[in-house]
């Protein structure tokens, strides 16, 4: 006992409890899971060494530069600190994370929509950029695009006001482990998951190079929402030979700010 109560008053877990000290353990975790799963089952050969140190200075750059901004400008968002009636608020915990998942995500479906438009897709091009797929490919987001997507969680958040304090970082792991998942680099044999749940698979889809794809298999979590709005595009369909990207010549400064 004496040795746990010298360990909560280290300087060391005081260090794992700060930002810096998060992020580097969250990342650990998560590159020791997802590369593991990779190195069992790849879907195909990519050439790690050339591109993880990018994709890891994108992932600081998103924890520590891209979010917080994204989330000090989502004050702005109308509607931040709205309420839900009474009634929904004595609904178990349980009910109202559920609620909160379905509602966050049915919004992050048409915010992705949108920014596949015209004249919103240059916010999100960036995110399309990398040429390969693999658990930390998907880290890239400027901060137009995280400002966008933090909208409908922002209107649910209210939902979760009276959790445990802990839940916002339950919530920040899930985030983080959801995004490696959809985006990891692992051959994926059952199709029955995705009939609720987006997998890797399924998403890898999205970030073709092929222009048919572009606007297939857009939503985040719960694959209802390509089905219901035509969007859903069956992975089986598609043939092995699936080449990620998109063809710019653009600023890179631009690419990245996303302006």
């Amino acid at each position: 006992m004496d040795r746990i109560e010298t360990f909560l008053r280290s300087e060391f877990f005081n260090f794992l409890l700060s930002p810096i000290g998060f992020f580097l353990v969250l990342l650990l975790a998560r590159a020791i899971l997802f590369t593991a799963l990779e190195h069992i089952r790849p879907t195909r050969v990519i050439a790690h060494h050339a591109v993880v140190f990018n994709d890891l200075a994108a992932s600081v750059a998103y924890a520590f530069i891209v979010f917080p901004l994204a989330a000090k400008m989502s004050r702005f968002v109308p509607g931040y600190h709205h309420l839900f009636p009474a009634a929904v608020y004595e609904l178990p915990l349980q009910i109202r994370i559920i609620l909160y998942l379905v509602l966050a995500d049915f919004g992050h479906y048409w915010i992705h929509r949108l920014m596949h438009t015209k004249h919103v897709w240059r916010v999100h091009k960036w995110h399309h950029f990398p040429r390969y797929m693999y658990w930390l490919g998907g880290v890239r987001a400027t901060i137009p695009q995280q400002f966008l997507v933090n909208i409908p969680y922002v209107i649910a958040l209210p939902l979760l006001d009276i959790s445990p304090w802990w839940f916002g970082v339950v919530l920040a792991v899930f985030n983080a482990v959801q995004n490696d998942w959809m985006h990891m680099n692992v051959t994926w044999s059952s199709s029955w998951l995705e009939w609720i749940f987006v997998t890797s698979r399924y998403h890898h889809i999205h970030h073709s190079a092929d222009p048919k794809h572009y606007l297939a298999n857009m939503a985040n979590l719960f694959s209802v929402w390509d089905r219901l709005f035509v969007t859903y595009l069956d992975p089986d369909r598609v043939g092995p030979g699936l080449t990620f990207g998109i063809p710019t010549n653009e600023n890179p400064i631009r690419l990245i700010s996303g302006i």
